[in-house]
């Protein structure tokens, strides 16, 4: 059998060839590997022996080694298999590796020709998966696939380089393209075009530009090349395999990056300006219509100021007319660009510069677009309606309350319309040190301003305001408004305030508890912001149903969902759902360092916008944290920020995921008064709106108090009350966490005399079956701490046999629970404090885990696995 395989250079022959050597056929027969340019021939068996022959770089090889090869094949014995490699575009005859004439095969001989093509989207993800892990975005791995062209060398390449930032969280195309030319695709680039002859070299460096499969005749233009010559230099280039055919008469480079390589990198300025100039004036006069962003690139690198600037306009026009999409953040690029090019006049700038901020508003922010226009607004000469629009749409994307005031001081006079959607947006709740009631202020001064002005879309803006406002406070009239929302109108402005609002109420109801509610109005939205190309509001509406799919206990992959959605979303506000559910995950794994950092950076953004609801999850979330490590004094501090902010904003529904856990360390501290009255505020603050999840909480609270003020028996039916609660909502980790309690609080109460009870028998239910619930879901640090209680209590404990338990190198049952928990990160006294242990009795196990597992460090302890 002969296998010839044959792939330009970078291909991946190497990596196929060592795949089939190592396949099960190949491995039992002894070989010799071949490097045919370097030494001699090897010996071969006589007598027709199984042997296999790899012979590499045979376009390298001397005449006598080809001629020897040729032999062989000729006289090949039937046992023998040769596997021969080689770069196609150097061959010194071209379609045959084995010269001239062709060889005769020995007629028992299969051949087989194996072509290496570039890899796939696919199989680039699979090799970015495996090197990378999670940490690369999807957008990262397709931006890495289309640089690369699919090269196996040039991914491999990339791909080191990405790895060599190992402190890097993700990934994202910006990175991929920072990681610029890899060396070994640079070299063999510019190796080939110096062995062109110099007149053939600019048909190269006009593929180069260009970055496009593209016509003979459109390269030929662009490298100034008459048709006798063009023809020659375009055979050389293809000859030399730096230019490859791309169908229907085009041709490109093989791989994308080889155009910085080729050009950016090593011709000078004026003969680069000169290639785009040209590639410039072949697009504006080819087929229509243009494309503006290409125009833009050349004309702004041939250095023609006016016409870069008109092609970045239609640019942002053709964008805005398609909806989002990649154009759409293509033209945000050219735009901020421009906006911050000195060579661009101050009055293109002021024109240029709320185009910008719109686009941005309706796209994907990006910390460039907001210096960009901070930069802008230092402009003094800037007209102030001019100057009120850029600080709309800034304010709206640095989330910047006083920015957004300004607004609609510059905008109240010229731009009426303008000035009340600024209004409308600082009426909406997400404001966090603002009370409830300022909100309301704004909507009511929006309203005025919008009847005064007569205009349709800043209608649609206060009528989208007063349903955000409404149902984030938990006002039962906010869901009849949400079924007036003219999401269907004709007018675009009207539509998108109707979508946004429909997308808040879903938000809402996630908070509120109404969840069948949230269900429907997500998917709603969904289809609305899709269609209409809505991509914050889109985003918005994603991260609220990670939050919703935490609360019905759909926790199967939304980790997962989670990291993608925090990679797509990093530098935006609406990262923070993510964060906090990530962040949720990992206390309830006991994973409390993960918890830290998520719940952290989640605070950067959250804490300057987001609904008061998700501020106060994260803080009940570190208060639960800090009362199971008994930092109470900790404890107590955020319990104290945090419900001030409540107080402070007077939307006492967003209390529900942090009440419980506030009430507790208040009470734990010795503050029962505090707490008693935090408990009664919470009761009062929630009479009248319509807030299930507010409702189970205060049930929960009212048990916390109880039990922790030494009242165990009162707080047994609060705590079954709550969890009967938190069932009908079908949240199952909070119908645990309170039927945890319920177990908890009567063991307690019956003391020794629970063994031989019914109540007592009912209490070890609760707890049994919070343990299943807890390990159906994963939530190994809550099913180790319940099953720890439920070992105090157990009526029927486990007899130890006399002498030691024979589990031998293997742990026990205890040492792997110990174990897991310190693999998590948890101290030995964390482990104590959740497994009724000593700190000592702890150490042991962790040193028992360690010697029989042969580690050197607890940090190499392996964190618990789901039961089952």
């Amino acid at each position: 059998m002969l296998v010839l395989v044959e792939g330009p250079a970078g291909f991946g022959k190497t990596r196929l060839v060592r795949s089939l050597t190592a396949a099960p056929w190949a491995a039992r027969l002894p070989r010799a590997v071949w490097a045919c340019r370097d030494a001699e021939p090897p010996a071969l068996p006589a007598g027709g022996r199984p042997f296999l022959l790899v012979v590499e770089d045979l376009h390298r090889a001397p005449d006598r080694a080809v001629a020897w090869l040729r032999g062989v094949l000729e006289e090949a014995g039937r046992g023998l298999a040769v596997v021969v490699t080689y770069r196609p575009e150097e061959l010194p005859e071209p379609g045959l590796p084995l010269g001239v004439p062709a060889p005769r095969y020995a007629s028992h001989l299969a051949v087989r020709r194996h072509r290496l093509g570039p890899w796939t989207a696919d199989q680039v993800c699979h090799v970015v998966a495996e090197a990378l892990g999670k940490r690369c975005t999807p957008e990262a791995i397709t931006r890495l696939h289309e640089r690369s062209g699919g090269v196996p060398q040039v991914v491999a390449d990339l791909v080191e380089a990405l790895r060599d930032r190992p402190d890097q969280q993700w990934y994202t195309p910006a990175d991929v393209d920072a990681a610029g030319v890899p060396v070994r695709l640079s070299d063999l680039v510019l190796a080939r075009t110096a062995a062109l002859a110099e007149s053939h070299r600019p048909v190269v460096w006009a593929a180069a530009v260009l970055e496009r499969p593209v016509s003979d005749r459109e390269l030929l233009a662009v490298a100034a090349l008459s048709a006798p010559e063009g023809r020659a230099a375009l055979d050389a280039a293809l000859t030399a395999g730096l230019l490859v055919e791309a169908g229907d008469g085009r041709y490109r480079l093989p791989c994308p990056l080889a155009a910085q390589a080729a050009v950016h990198d090593v011709l000078p300025g004026p003969l680069r300006k000169d290639l785009h100039g040209r590639a410039a004036d072949v697009l504006a006069a080819g087929p229509q219509p243009v494309s503006w962003p290409e125009l833009a690139r050349h004309r702004r690198a041939a250095g023609r100021v006016r016409g870069w600037l008109r092609a970045v306009e239609q640019a942002a026009h053709q964008a805005q007319t398609a909806g989002y999409g990649p154009s759409h953040q293509e033209a945000i690029g050219l735009l901020e660009q421009a906006v911050a090019s000195p060579l661009v006049p101050p009055q293109a700038r002021a024109r240029l510069a709320p185009v910008l901020a719109r686009h941005a508003v309706v796209g994907l922010r990006s910390d460039e677009t907001i210096e960009t226009l901070r930069r802008v607004l230092r402009d003094e000469s800037l007209p102030a309606a001019v100057r009120g629009e850029i600080r709309y749409d800034l304010g709206l994307l640095a989330l910047d309350q006083n920015v957004l005031e300004q607004a609609v001081s510059d905008l109240r006079e010229e731009r009426p319309a303008l000035a009340v959607q600024a209004m409308c947006r600082l009426a909406v709740p997400g404001w966090l040190g603002t009370p409830v009631d300022v909100h309301r202020t704004w909507l009511r001064a929006a309203d005025k301003a919008a009847a005064d002005s007569g205009d349709e879309a800043a209608r649609a803006a206060v009528a989208s305001a007063r349903v955000t406002l409404a149902t984030m406070s938990g006002d039962p009239e906010g869901w009849s408004l949400v079924r007036e929302l003219p999401t269907d109108s004709a007018h675009p402005q009207v539509r998108r305030h109707a979508v946004a609002a429909l997308c808040n109420a879903a938000d809402s109801a996630v908070w509120l508890g109404r969840y069948d509610r949230a269900e429907e109005l997500l998917a709603e939205g969904a289809e609305l912001t899709a269609t209409n190309g809505f991509a914050f509001t889109e985003h918005g509406a994603l991260g609220a149903g990670l939050v919703l799919d935490w609360m019905l206990g759909r926790w199967a992959g939304l980790a997962e969902r989670c990291e993608a959605f925090v990679a797509a979303t990093s530098d935006m506000h609406i990262a923070s759902d993510g964060r906090l559910v990530l962040g949720l995950l990992a206390l309830s794994q006991g994973e409390w360092g993960r918890t830290v950092s998520s719940l952290s950076e989640q605070r950067v953004t959250a804490l300057k916008y987001s609904s008061l609801g998700l501020v106060a999850a994260a803080s009940g979330a570190l208060i639960r944290l800090d009362l199971a490590r008994d930092d109470i004094q900790a404890a107590v501090a955020e319990s104290r920020t945090a419900w001030q902010r409540v107080v402070r904003k007077g939307i006492w529904a967003d209390a529900a995921e942090l009440a419980p856990w506030a009430v507790e360390a208040t009470a734990r501290a010795g503050r029962v008064r505090e707490a008693q009255a935090m408990v009664g505020a919470f009761a009062m603050g929630i009479v009248g709106i319509d807030a299930p999840s507010a409702s189970a909480a205060l049930t929960w609270s009212r048990a916390v108090l109880a039990e922790t003020t030494g009242r165990a028996a009162r707080a047994v039916p609060l705590y079954r009350e709550a969890s009967t609660a938190y069932a009908a909502l079908s949240r199952p980790y909070s119908q645990a966490l309170t039927a945890e309690g319920a177990g908890r609080c009567a063991l307690t109460a019956l003391g020794d005399a629970a063994p031989r009870t019914a109540d007592g028998a009912e209490a070890i239910t609760e707890l049994t079956s919070s343990i299943q619930h807890f390990t159906d879901l994963g939530a190994q640090w809550d099913a180790t701490r319940a099953r720890a209680l439920l070992r105090v209590h157990s009526p029927t404990p486990e007899r130890r046999p006399l002498g030691r338990p024979g589990y031998g190198d293997r742990l026990s049952p205890r040492e792997r629970e110990v174990a897991g928990l310190a693999g998590a990160g948890l101290t030995n006294r964390e482990i104590a404090v959740t497994l009724h242990l000593s700190p000592r009795t702890v150490e042991q196990h962790v040193g028992r885990a360690m010697r029989k597992l042969n580690l050197q460090s607890r940090q190499q302890l392996p964190a618990p696995a789901a039961d089952g």
